[in-house]
């Protein structure tokens, strides 16, 4: 019998990392499509609502009436969500913290990563945000919790307090680690290619969630799934998002007869179309990011690694960025697909939570040992 594939589809909902974008566009309206999507397919997920973006939105709203009914529509929408029976929990980006709006435009100062806050003012921000998902959510089930984290922009470790301040609030999932992921920028650096534990659940060194603790503790790390997508895939989606660009731009371009510099076409094409045709490419699997073709490889790419190892029944956790959605009727068509599949089901990330501490799954602690979670 192959394992049983505990599923949790989990999104990042969030106008963009610099406070741009559309909101009804690339939140409101994306969010009510998916959630038909998946009423159709008897799916049940989670939301991880960006909570400091709308903090920020709250906190300014008195001068500015245009963000209170922006963050009157946000609860509205997390609430209707919860309602229909998705999970909600949390996700933060800190640079939202002192946020400046001015002529309808946000200018984002703070550092992208929670890691280069201090102690204080990190806890400080993961409180608010707490207590503003279990104050908006508890009038509808006064038993809602918010139990799991997600990093913004996945900046979990390494970090002296991080982990021993989830615990302090009562997270005790965390699904902020992407193994393999190198991301180095001007908003970010982060370094996740020598994670010890890749796949299954683990318990993290609360100074380095990278690291295997070698005894139980009160916070599980779920890693973030990945794979590898095949040159030919990856090839095929490039060449569609480029036929798609040229022709969102082309009107543009015809109207300001200004052409990108060659350098930059040059470069463009090596990396989205020489380079995959090299070697295959790493993904985080996120299901927004994703053609059909990539998420039918990313799905056996988890069937393999669930029968390697050796369990009958495996949670993964994949991601989606709502605001970034490619293909949605790729996206429709696996849902609808995955639902019928017998060896899958889906869970929600307390659902995760509770049959972690049940002892269903086991977690892997120092020395390849795995034991339940208590």
């Amino acid at each position: 019998m192959p394992p049983t594939i505990h599923l949790a589809l989990t999104h990042d909902w969030e106008l963009r990392g610099d406070g741009s974008g559309d909101i009804e566009e690339i939140q409101f309206a994306a969010l009510r499509r998916l959630l038909d999507i998946y009423e159709r397919a008897g799916a049940r997920t989670t939301f991880l609502p960006d909570v400091m973006q709308q903090i920020r939105f709250r906190s300014l709203e008195a001068e500015h009436p245009e963000l209170r009914a922006w963050a009157n529509s946000w609860d509205e929408h997390v609430r209707a969500a919860f309602r229909q029976g998705h999970d909600i929990q949390l996700h933060l980006h800190p640079q939202w913290l002192n946020g400046e709006y001015e002529n309808g435009r946000w200018r984002l100062r703070g550092d992208w990563s929670i890691l280069n806050y201090d102690r204080r003012t990190a806890r400080l921000m993961l409180e608010d945000a707490r207590n503003y998902l279990e104050q908006l959510l508890k009038p509808i089930d006064a038993g809602y919790r918010c139990l799991a984290f997600r990093a913004g922009a996945l900046a979990a470790a390494p970090s002296d307090h991080l982990f021993q301040t989830l615990t302090d609030l009562g997270i005790q999932l965390d699904v902020s680690v992407a193994p393999g992921l190198v991301v180095s920028d001007a908003n970010l650096k982060l370094d996740y290619r020598n994670c010890e534990e890749k796949f299954l659940p683990f318990y993290p060194a609360l100074n380095d969630a990278r690291k295997i603790s070698h005894e139980p503790g009160p916070v599980v790390c779920v890693p973030l799934n990945h794979f590898f997508g095949s040159r030919r895939a990856v090839t095929r989606q490039n060449l569609a998002l480029v036929r798609k660009r040229i022709g969102a731009d082309a009107p543009a371009y015809q109207a300001n007869r200004v052409a990108p510099a060659r350098g930059s076409r040059l470069t463009a094409a090596f990396e989205k179309l020489i380079k995959p045709a090299m070697q295959r490419k790493y993904f985080v699997s996120d299901t927004g990011r994703l053609d059909y073709p990539l998420l039918k490889e990313m799905l056996a790419s988890i069937r393999r690694r669930a029968c390697d190892s050796g369990l009958s029944e495996v949670p993964v956790v994949l991601t989606n960025h709502p605001k970034d959605i490619r293909d949605w009727a790729g996206l429709e068509r696996f849902v609808a697909e995955v639902a019928e599949a017998k060896d899958i089901e889906f869970i929600r990330l307390s659902e995760l939570v509770a049959r972690l501490r049940g002892g269903e799954f086991p977690v892997m602690r120092g020395g390849g040992k795995s034991v339940p979670s208590s």
